[in-house]
Parts: C-alpha cells; sequence; structure tokens
C-alpha cells in the first residue's frame, strides 16, 4: 500500500467519524427523541449539545483542512516527479550538446562522464582498463577543451544551465 493511499484511507475514516458525529447533532437539534449515542434523549439543547455542535464543527473544518492539503501536496509530489523526469532527459541532452560543441572524443566523453559522476582517476583508468597517465591526459584535454580548470568547475557548467530555467513551468497552486 502506499503512502497516498494510506492518507486517503485515513482520512475517509476522519470524513466517516465526522459525519457520525454531524449525524447525532442533527438529531439531537431536531429533536427527533434518539440520540445516536442515547444519552441525551431530552427535549432540548442541552450543554452537551452545543459542545457536540461545537466538536463537530471543528471535525468539519479539519476534514476540509485536511482533504485540500492532502490533494495540493499528491499535486507537488506529482509535479516534482514530472521535474525529475524531464531533468534526468534534459541532462542527458545537454551533455550530449557541450560534448559536440566541444569536439570531445569518445574516450573523452567517458571520462567527463565519470569525472562529473566524482569518480577519482585511479577508478576512471580501472574502468576504462587504461593507464593511470591516459586518464590524466584526457582530463587535461577535457578541461581545456571546455575552458575549466578541473572537475569542480565542469559540473557547475552544466548545473549553472539546468537551474538557470525552471524545466517545467510553476502552475498556481491553490492557497
Amino acid at each position: 500500500m502506499t503512502r497516498a493511499h494510506m492518507l486517503w484511507g485515513l482520512f475517509a475514516i476522519q470524513a466517516l467519524c465526522t459525519g457520525y458525529f454531524a449525524l447525532d447533532v442533527l438529531l439531537d437539534v431536531f429533536g427527533t427523541g434518539t440520540a445516536l449515542d442515547d444519552i441525551d434523549t431530552g427535549t432540548g439543547l442541552t450543554d452537551h449539545d452545543v459542545v457536540e455542535a461545537l466538536v463537530t464543527l471543528a471535525l468539519v473544518l479539519g476534514l476540509a483542512f485536511t482533504g485540500s492539503e492532502l490533494l495540493r501536496l499528491l499535486r507537488r509530489q506529482t509535479r516534482m516527479a514530472d521535474q525529475l523526469k524531464v531533468a534526468s532527459g534534459a541532462f542527458a541532452d545537454l551533455l550530449d550538446t557541450r560534448f559536440s560543441e566541444w569536439g570531445l572524443t569518445d574516450a573523452e566523453r567517458d571520462i567527463a562522464i565519470l569525472a562529473i559522476k566524482g569518480y577519482a582517476i585511479a577508478d576512471m583508468a580501472e574502468l576504462r582498463a587504461t593507464k593511470l597517465g591516459t586518464v590524466k591526459a584526457q582530463c587535461a584535454a577535457l578541461y581545456r577543451k571546455a575552458g575549466v580548470s578541473g572537475r569542480l568547475e565542469l559540473l557547475s557548467l552544466f548545473l549553472d544551465d539546468l537551474i538557470a530555467e525552471e524545466l517545467i513551468p510553476a502552475r498556481a497552486e491553490p492557497t
């Protein structure tokens, strides 16, 4: 069961309880002579009836607020998941565009991706089954072609492009 299903289930239980208390208050107010709790069967409104009506009003208000917040949060979660999907695709497209602009070789592209992922030079050499010196030379060529001095500047080029604009335009969310 997902978290959303649990939240909606709890919301439904809260709605049932609210309905029960609202019905009890209505039966008390309109004097049918039977109350759901079988305690106050008198003919007039008592202090108990007033308190019960206030509690029911609070439950109704709480239910309305909880429902609107639950809808807002679920919409936000869906929007964030959509943005993450777009960001993943946008990042891959951005990498490809930049690598082409810089004229990177296939080996330099591989090194760039590994550098962006945070791999150490020794790990890159092991993964690519090449010598340490070869990887260092490819890193130097990559940084020179990209116009940066190191791995952090390389990564910041891509981050600046990705966070410069919203990937999915923001929709007005109800308050």
